[in-house]
């Protein structure tokens, strides 16, 4: 392994844990936004501001994220080869991440427009998934299972 592998893969996790840690937390908004009474705009008017800098943010981590993964598989050949059936599982999951990510925008301007028609509970439950899609892409990257 080149130490040039290795600064790559260390930016990539640290981008990927990041934008995680945002799309951990942005639902999590979501949440508390759906909780907000109609009366209290100064509430909802926080929560949509930090809601939309944490979307922002989120998305900026990304990129890196998504570019120093690509550098790993394209530039230095993770996942190439027999035995690699992980790293098509981790793509997919990958896939889903972003479309999670997108998801999370419409989301945000159903807010922005005052058209959320979903519940606390069903913001609770759909944060939980990015929780589970991050630990299943770390198991597939770690333990390699096929």
């Amino acid at each position: 392994m080149s130490s040039g592998y290795l600064w790559v893969k260390a930016f990539h996790i640290v981008f990927v844990a990041s934008w995680f840690a945002g799309l951990f937390y942005l639902p999590r908004l979501f949440v508390n936004l759906a909780m907000v009474p109609p009366d209290s705009h100064a509430e909802r008017e926080r929560l949509l501001l930090m809601a939309r800098k944490l979307y922002r943010f989120s998305s900026l981590l990304m990129i890196p994220a998504l570019v120093l993964g690509v550098w790993l598989w394209l530039g230095y050949g993770v996942g190439r080869g027999a035995g690699n059936g992980w790293l098509h599982a981790k793509l997919v999951l990958v896939v889903a991440a972003i479309g999670y990510h997108h998801v999370c925008r419409a989301l945000l301007r159903d807010f922005e427009q005052s058209a959320n028609r979903r519940s606390d509970r069903w913001f609770r439950v759909f944060n939980e998934s990015a929780v589970l899609a991050f630990a299943a892409i770390v198991v597939l990257v770690v333990v390699k299972p096929f």
